[in-house]
């Protein structure tokens, strides 16, 4: 095999100016690890301006030459010639604001907005311009918004679709998401929802399939990975909508089904003797080893110890404050930190176990693979977590995290974060080997965003910022759909979509508006909460009959003590001064009925 490449291709290098000649139109470009390029602007590209959900476009093709200043950060997408050693022709490209330090998705309302836009178009896609009629909710939704013939209603999706309007609720105020968001809790606690009396738990369908007026339960789950076993992953995820919406109204039912849910992960998945929760459960006695469950009997992996706190643990005690909540975290975080890490032999955590925690390295897919997303996970949580309870081995292994994942599970030559990689390499294998494929998913690109935003806020370091602001560069430039609304599920190496098979959906087994939603809720926090020092309003409608002592807790996400304060606080548009800034509480009139709180948040002075 010739040691050159030989033929054309088109592909992207993300990369910092060193070097622009307006004469010879010959850029040189430095990626994230410090590599250069000499990229020719000759064939006169195109150039825009990123933009966000429902922006026009913003060219900036008459602008290239003053744009094209020292430091600054933009994609390029064009053709790679093989003459003379390699060449790079200019097609397209993508500025990430108007001078050289600007980065638009940073604006204090560019999360904001894009949240508004996903909430309008999964709203649009499942209910139309009629009333919100969960009957109508299918789980799969084509790329413009369309339902496909698949009638299945999927318990996981509905919670993921009112997790996202719940939290846009929170930060525009708009009642028409809060409804959303409310009627799709009715329906899941009335329609999937399943009150063991006699063990005292709750537990949650998979999901029902739908015909006419008749509906068909659908007990065990119908994915491939867990078929006809009960996994925690689903119960985990019932939770999550619900409780973000229990967050802006403090229905005292949602807390109720919580608990019940809680007390069955104590019951039926934890393990008293070697600790963690096992990852499934079998349909009939409700036990982690039995034989029908086949390779997942008696099994621990991530999700079943670590997704309790971002699916809803964490907002969870956000809502209530509640000692036991924080009991729970602390457990699943040291659990975390202590079995998790296996750098003596892999840059990548370990993510699947046997009971007694020794590493299951054969299990369907997985095999002895990582999914860079789930470290990620792990950094942005764990630095949550520090807030709550620092601890040294929480922070230290989430900068642990930061520092050696670029290199391993970043594209460095052309920006964004990869999926599954083999966490070995194999003989004189340089680089980890892909699973499968070089694409990138949008969920892994939002653990990246928020575990480095969250490790800038808190800890700082230019390096944890760079990395924040390239992968929100990546993000924004390439997942976002701005022909038929939301974002993309799947894009290739070099950020064009993919859109065959599940991955041309918005609206599936794996994706509804949760993780889209998260990150536009919480790079909003921490951009400007923690990292840009300013302002945000958030917006609540309780019942104060409903809250112990009448009093709303306010903070938006566990953040380093003292970091936030309330600045002011209006209930029902008039300002009211019963609150406690420092302790992010406001003690709510003695009035029946709802009321809608709004409440301005102001960063403290480091």
């Amino acid at each position: 095999m010739a040691d050159a490449v030989t033929f054309s291709f088109s592909d992207t290098i993300a990369g910092y100016v060193t070097r622009f000649d307006s004469g010879t139109r010959l850029l040189r470009l430095k990626t994230a690890d410090g590599r250069e390029f000499d990229v020719s602007l000759a064939g006169d590209p195109s150039a825009e301006l990123v933009r966000n959900l429902d922006e026009p476009y913003i060219d900036a093709s008459g602008h290239i030459d003053e744009m094209l200043s020292p430091g600054r950060f933009l994609f390029v997408y064009g053709v790679h010639y093989p003459e003379r050693g390699g060449s790079f022709d200019a097609k397209r490209l993508v500025f990430l604001g108007r001078g050289a330090e600007d980065y638009r998705f940073e604006e204090p309302s560019w999360w904001i907005k894009q949240i508004e836009s996903l909430a309008d178009f999964y709203k649009r896609a499942q209910f139309g311009d009629g009333p919100v009629d969960f009957t109508e909710y299918r789980t799969e939704i084509r790329l413009g918004g369309d339902k496909t013939a698949s009638h299945v209603q999927e318990t996981d999706t509905i919670s993921r679709l009112v997790y996202g309007m719940a939290s846009a609720y929170l930060l525009t105020g708009k009642d028409e998401y809060l409804e959303v968001a409310e009627r799709g809790t009715e329906y899941l606690r009335k329609h999937m929802r399943v009150v063991d009396s006699e063990e005292d738990v709750v537990f949650w369908y998979h999901g029902i399939s739908v015909d006419g007026d008749s509906e068909r339960k659908l007990f065990t789950s119908e994915f491939s990975d867990d078929y006809d076993a009960i996994p925690m992953y689903e119960q985990i995820y019932a939770l999550a909508g619900p409780i973000q919406t229990y967050r802006v109204t403090g229905d005292i039912r949602i807390k109720n089904d919580a608990d019940a849910t809680i007390r069955l992960f104590d019951k039926f998945f934890f393990d008293p003797e070697q600790g963690g929760y096992y990852s499934h459960i079998d349909p009939i006695l409700f036990s982690a080893d039995h034989e029908s469950l086949g390779e997942n009997a008696e099994r621990k992996n991530w999700n079943s110890v670590g997704d309790h706190a971002p699916a809803y643990l964490i907002n969870l005690y956000l809502a209530t404050g509640d000692q036991k909540y924080a009991d729970f975290l602390e457990y699943t975080f040291d659990t975390i930190a202590d079995k998790f890490p296996d750098y003596k032999n892999s840059p990548f955590v370990q993510e699947r176990f046997f009971r007694d925690w020794s590493h299951d390295t054969a299990h369907s897919w997985q095999q002895n693979r990582a999914v860079v997303g789930h470290n990620l996970k792990i950094a942005w949580n764990l630095m949550r977590m520090n807030s709550l309870k620092a601890k040294p081995e929480y922070e230290q292994l989430a900068k642990k995290i930061g520092e050696i994942m670029p290199a391993v599970g970043s594209d460095v030559q052309r920006g964004g974060w990869y999926d599954v990689v083999e966490r070995l390499k194999d003989g004189d294998q340089e680089a980890y080997r892909f699973a499968w494929h070089d694409r990138k998913a949008w969920w892994q690109q939002e653990q990246a965003i928020l575990a480095y935003l969250i490790l800038n806020g808190t800890v700082g370091g230019d390096a944890n910022l760079r990395e924040a602001r390239q992968a929100q560069a990546f993000y924004n430039t390439f997942f976002l759909d701005h022909d038929e609304g939301a974002v993309y599920f799947n894009v290739l190496a070099s950020g064009t979509p993919y859109l065959l098979g599940t991955e041309r959906l918005k609206g599936s087994h794996s994706m509804s508006m949760y993780h889209s939603a998260e990150l536009c809720y919480l790079s909003a926090v921490y951009n400007n909460l923690l990292i840009n020092g300013r302002e945000m309003d958030f917006h609540f409608q309780p019942d104060p009959t409903n809250l112990p002592d009448r009093v709303l807790r306010v903070s938006p996400d566990l953040l380093p003590a003292g970091s936030v304060r309330i600045a002011s606080v209006e209930i029902d548009e008039k300002p009211y001064t019963d609150f406690d800034a420092d302790a992010l509480t406001v003690r709510l009139p003695d009035v029946q009925g709802r009321v809608k709180v709004k409440v301005r948040l102001r960063p403290v002075t480091k």
